[in-house]
């Protein structure tokens, strides 16, 4: 039973994400009109695996990439056990993650926490931060984030 609860809060949870990287978006207050860019087929996006992008130690797959609305994006990351896609560091765009599965160790400022699925970490702009898998399976987590435009 439990197993059943932890399924449903984890959709609740990823839906919850996915509407706060498009809150307030000009998608949803957009008229709609014959040459609107929004059509059902770009505003649904399917995980494809010939669309996954490979990486030293797993993949990344682009729900919503920066060149789609206004640089908010939204990126699941896979993990191998032991490993980290890249050291922790610093950007100026703050950060979002959301952990599917798996056992993350999330750094920020000199700080470490260890956690296991469904948990979340909010990395502030220009404070450095990182996450790795200090697990024995993959670890999955989604990122939202919003670039800044150039």
């Amino acid at each position: 039973m439990q197993n059943f609860y932890r399924a449903k809060i984890k959709t609740i949870i990823t839906l919850l994400i996915l509407s706060l990287v498009f809150l307030n978006s000009n998608i949803f207050s957009q008229q709609q009109s014959s040459d609107s860019k929004y059509t059902i087929d770009n505003c649904v996006n399917v995980f494809n695996s010939a669309k996954v992008e490979s990486t030293k130690v797993g993949y990344q797959y682009w729900f919503v990439d920066k060149n789609f609305i206004d640089g908010r994006t939204l990126k699941m990351s896979v993990v191998a056990p032991h490993s980290a896609t890249h050291p922790p560091h610093v950007h100026a765009e703050d950060e979002f993650f959301f952990v599917i599965e798996g056992k993350a160790e999330f750094y920020l400022a000199g700080k470490t926490k260890i956690t296991e699925g469904l948990a979340t970490f909010y990395c502030p702009s220009n404070i450095e931060h990182g996450i790795k898998n200090v697990g024995n399976s993959e670890l999955k987590y989604l990122v939202v984030k919003k670039y800044q435009e150039k």
